[in-house]
């Protein structure tokens, strides 16, 4: 879960308690509030008709040691006044009680007000009562109106913090999308400050900054490094070459000095190789080459088959190039033309005697896809794992293989920002894609 859903739902589920609580307390304090309020309307009126005891109706009553009975037309509360056993009584104490009534057949539940005094030598007992269906059917409107406007605010809140926390994690994930997931080469990285008031993410930027410019100063470094030592290798690798061809047009060798010499030139032209192919990659990946050329991509295949036009035979390998666009790229034509060489040469070397390879085409995502699919030998997954390795070699490859095609393949898809997806089946076949991300003219 994403941390602003993460932040929202936090923030909302703290304030659904405490509204929960505060309605809770509400509830439970209008209760309190509303019997308090009935029993000191209770207290009025008993005392109102302790005042009226004297009056002539509830005298003629007393006097009849009868029960005197009196409420409103509503029902909503009554008086009750019964003479009972005699007990000498000093002090009147008021009881409150809550409890059913059924007056003229109408059945209540009344809060009641009850007390025993004494009347000239009688012990009466007062019973004062008021309905509390009405507090009742307010508490009843009260949750109601507590639950929508817990339902309402919950909704609210949810939406409210889910904005918040989206502008709040906005510099927060442009770090992260910018300057950690998008970033596949330290030199091209962006050291623009990201907009942002919060303190901590402008730690975090300027520490992310200051830790990439450490790396792309070893990454320059080890680059240049690389290139110095293949730079400075290649001089006396053709002083050599050139030494040892000298030597092989004197007549006066032995043949077994020939093979030696041309053991040995051989070696350093594997070297050559090698020292080229590395010398290429640190090129590419420095930059040093521009991205300015129109490319058709037809035009590039049909002139990398005619090249391979050889080794397609000497191994009965078709080549079937069935493009449905004509795509036009913008890049380096000589660094294009090599990627698509070094896999379709690939293509070739893990065939099997008398296979196919088939190029295509297609949309994917609205982006142009070439597709290079064979019928060779194939890869595990461990060996698609270190296709793109330098150096790295299949067990069976040829003695002249470097290891180090694929690295090139690599590069300079980074450099023309084209994404490789290998997918093969060992034994069977392997596949090449290749998603041109940047935009691709179709014809």
């Amino acid at each position: 879960m994403k941390l602003q859903f993460k932040l929202a739902l936090y923030n909302t589920l703290i304030k659904l308690a405490t509204i929960f609580f505060t309605g809770l307390v509400l509830l439970f304090s209008l209760e309190k509030i509303s019997y308090h309020h009935i029993s000191v309307r209770l207290e009025d009126k008993k005392n109102e008709f302790m005042k009226h005891l004297s009056s002539d109706k509830i005298s003629q009553i007393l006097q009849k040691q009868t029960t005197f009975t009196d409420y409103n037309i509503l029902k909503d509360d009554y008086i009750i006044l019964r003479p009972t056993k005699y007990e000498p009584i000093t002090t009147v104490v008021d009881t409150f009680s809550t409890a059913e009534r059924t007056i003229e057949n109408s059945k209540d539940t009344y809060r009641i007000l009850t007390c025993k005094f004494n009347y000239y030598n009688h012990t009466y007992l007062l019973e004062v009562g008021n309905t509390i269906d009405a507090v009742n059917e307010l508490k009843q409107t009260i949750k109601g109106y507590t639950l929508i406007i817990l339902a309402i605010a919950l909704v609210l809140t949810l939406i409210s913090d889910f904005v918040f926390t989206k502008h709040l994690l906005n510099p927060f994930y442009d770090i992260i999308e910018n300057k950690l997931i998008k970033v596949n080469d330290p030199l091209n990285f962006d050291y623009s400050k990201v907009k942002t008031t919060t303190q901590d993410f402008n730690l975090l930027d300027d520490s992310i900054n200051s830790l990439m410019r450490k790396i792309s100063q070893m990454f320059m470094l080890e680059k240049q490094f690389i290139a110095n030592v293949s730079h400075e290798l290649m001089t006396p690798i053709s002083i050599i070459t050139s030494r040892l061809e000298n030597i092989l047009v004197q007549d006066k060798l032995t043949e077994e000095t020939e093979n030696k010499v041309f053991a040995s030139l051989k070696t350093l032209n594997r070297l050559k190789a090698i020292i080229n192919s590395l010398l290429l990659i640190s090129q590419i990946e420095n930059n040093q080459f521009n991205k300015t050329d129109v490319i058709m991509i037809n035009e590039t295949l049909t002139e990398i088959e005619e090249e391979l036009e050889d080794r397609l035979e000497d191994k009965s390998v078709e080549l079937q190039i069935a493009l449905e666009h004509q795509p036009e790229i913008v890049g380096n034509k000589s660094l294009i033309h090599t990627l698509l060489f070094n896999i379709i040469n690939n293509a070739i070397k893990y065939n099997k005697k008398g296979g196919s390879i088939t190029i295509t085409d297609k949309i994917l995502n609205h982006k142009y896809a070439l597709e290079i699919s064979d019928t060779g030998i194939g890869m595990d997954n461990k060996e698609i794992e270190r296709a793109f390795n330098r150096f790295e070699k299949l067990d069976n490859d040829e003695r002249d293989s470097f290891g180090l095609g694929l690295s090139i393949v690599k590069s300079i898809a980074a450099f023309h920002n084209i994404e490789i997806d290998i997918n093969s089946v060992k034994g069977q076949k392997t596949s090449v894609l290749l998603t041109f991300k940047n935009e691709t003219q179709l014809h």
